[in-house]
C-alpha cells in the first residue's frame, strides 16, 4: 500500500494512470452507449441483438490482430511519451466522427444507415487506437518503475482500467445519446492533455527498421516472443481470460434485457460489479504477493473464477419470471428481486478471482524479457489475446445461430476455466524450476 501511494503521487506515474483511464474511460462510454442504444432501440429480436454485440466486439477487435505487431515495433523503436501524444491526438479526431454518430442516433437517424456505420466506423479507429497505445502503457512501466514497483504499477494501471470501465459504463447507462457524444469528444482532449505530462521515455536498445508487412511482422513476433516458455505460458493464460471475458461481455446485454427482464441500467450495473470486482482483484495480489511477480495464485484464482461463473449461470437458470406486463425492471426494482443478491454476488466472485489471476501475468511479460523488448512482448501477447477474443466473438454467435441459450452458454464457458487453471500451473511449475537453477 506504501509503494502505490508513492507511485500515484510521482510524475513518473500519474500523468501514465491518468492518460490511460481516460482513454479506457472513452472507450466504454462510446461502445456502451452505442450498443446500449441499438440493443434497447433498434432491435427487437434476441438474436439481432447478439449478434450485433458480438459484431461490437469483434469490430474493436481486429485491429489488435492485425497490427499489433507495428505497434510493438514502434514503441520499442521510438520515444514511448511522444507515441502518446499523438495517440491522444488522433483519439480526438476518432470521437469527433463517433460522437456525430452519436448523435445522429439520438436525432432518430439510425434506421437509415448513417449512424450505426459512423459508430461502428469510430468504434474500429478506437481498436487501431488501443492497439498502439495498448503496448505502451505496459512496456514503459519497467522503464520508469524500480524493480519492486513494476507488480504494483501493473495491478493499478489494471485496476485502473476497470475503474474507467466502471464509469464509462454507469455514465453510458444513465445519460442520453446527444450527451454522451459531447462527452467522448471532451473526454479524449482532456487525455491529450494528460498524455503531455508523461515524462520522455526513449528506446532502450538497438533502433532497427520497421516492418510494415502485417502478416509476416505478427507471424515472427509471436514465434520469436513464445520461445521463452514461462512467457510463453503467461501469454495463453491470459488469452483464455479474454476469450472469457468476452463472451460475457457480449451477452451481459442480452441477459439482462431477455432472461432477467431488466433494463439497459441493469446491464450497466452488471458491468460495474464486474468493474469493481476485477479492480479489487487487481489491487488484492499486490497485497497477496508482497510486490513479488509470481503466478503461485494464478491457478486457484481461475478455478475460483469458473465455479463463480457456474454459481452464475445456476442463479440465471433459478430467476424466476418477472410478472410486470412485459416492462423492463429498472435497478430498484431488480435489486429488491429474491435472488438478485446472489446473483450480484456470484458475478463479483468471478471478476475478483479474474484480477487476481491476470494481474501477475501481465507483470511477468514487462519482468521477464530484456527491457528493450517489452513492448513487442505486450504486443504479441495482444495478437494472441485478440484472436482469442475475436474467437470468443464467433464462438458466441454460432451458439446463438444453434440455438444454444444464454444460460447453457455460461456454463460452456465456465469449463474453460480449467484449462485455463491447468495453463497457470504449469506457469507456475516453470517459474519455481527457473528459481531453482
Amino acid at each position: 500500500m506504501t509503494t502505490t501511494t508513492q507511485l500515484i503521487r510521482t510524475r513518473r506515474f500519474l500523468p501514465l494512470f491518468v492518460t490511460q483511464l481516460l482513454g479506457a474511460f472513452n472507450d466504454n462510454l462510446f461502445k456502451n452507449a452505442m450498443v446500449l442504444f441499438v440493443v434497447y432501440e433498434v432491435y427487437q429480436s434476441e438474436a439481432q441483438e447478439a449478434r450485433f454485440s458480438a459484431l461490437a466486439s469483434a469490430v474493436f477487435i481486429i485491429p489488435f490482430f492485425l497490427l499489433s505487431a507495428l505497434a510493438g515495433q514502434l514503441a520499442d523503436m521510438r520515444d514511448k511519451a511522444l507515441l502518446i501524444r499523438i495517440i491522444k491526438a488522433c483519439e480526438i479526431a476518432i470521437m469527433l466522427v463517433g460522437g456525430a454518430g452519436l448523435a445522429l442516433a439520438w436525432q432518430g437517424v439510425a434506421l437509415d444507415g448513417i449512424a450505426i456505420p459512423l459508430m461502428l466506423l469510430a468504434l474500429f479507429a478506437m481498436g487501431v487506437h488501443s492497439t498502439f497505445f495498448g503496448p505502451i502503457k505496459y512496456a514503459i512501466l519497467p522503464q520508469h518503475l524500480k524493480e519492486g514497483e513494476v507488480l504494483s504499477g501493473t495491478g493499478l494501471v489494471e485496476a485502473g482500467t476497470y475503474i474507467a470501465v466502471l464509469a464509462g459504463t454507469i455514465v453510458a447507462g444513465w445519460i442520453s445519446v446527444d450527451a454522451a457524444a459531447i462527452g467522448v469528444i471532451a473526454i479524449a482532449c482532456i487525455g491529450w492533455l494528460a498524455g503531455r505530462q508523461v515524462p520522455a521515455a526513449p528506446p532502450l536498445g538497438q533502433v532497427e527498421p520497421l516492418d510494415y508487412h502485417v502478416i509476416r511482422a505478427s507471424v515472427r513476433l509471436v514465434r520469436t516472443t513464445m520461445q521463452d516458455r514461462r512467457v510463453f505460458l503467461a501469454i495463453c493464460a491470459i488469452s483464455f481470460f479474454w476469450a472469457i471475458g468476452t463472451v460475457l461481455f457480449v451477452q451481459f446485454p442480452p441477459l439482462a434485457k431477455n432472461m432477467l427482464m431488466a433494463s439497459k441500467e441493469v446491464a450497466s450495473l452488471f458491468l460495474v460489479i464486474f468493474s469493481v470486482g476485477v479492480a479489487l482483484g487487481s489491487m488484492a495480489i499486490n497485497a497477496l504477493l508482497k510486490g513479488t511477480v509470481s503466478a503461485r495464485w494464478s491457478p486457484i484464482s481461475v478455478i475460483g473464477m469458473g465455479v463463480s461463473l457456474m454459481a452464475f449461470q445456476q442463479v440465471c437458470r433459478l430467476w424466476p419470471p418477472h410478472s410486470g406486463d412485459g416492462a423492463l425492471m429498472d435497478v430498484g426494482t431488480f435489486v429488491v428481486q429474491p435472488l438478485a443478491v446472489p446473483l450480484m454476488l456470484t458475478l463479483l466472485g468471478i471478476a475478483v478471482c479474474g484480477g487476481i489471476f491476470v494481474v501477475p501475468l501481465y507483470a511477468f511479460l514487462t519482468t521477464f524479457v530484456e527491457k528493450s523488448q517489452t513492448a513487442r512482448t505486450i504486443a504479441a501477447n495482444n495478437i494472441v489475446n485478440s484472436g482469442a477474443m475475436v474467437l470468443g466473438s464467433l464462438l458466441t454467435g454460432l451458439m446463438t445461430f444453434l440455438g444454444i441459450g444464454v444460460a447453457q452458454q455460461l456454463l460452456i464457458v465456465s469449463l474453460c476455466c480449467v484449462a485455463s487453471a491447468w495453463l497457470a500451473h504449469l506457469l507456475f511449475k516453470a517459474e519455481v524450476a527457473a528459481e531453482a537453477v
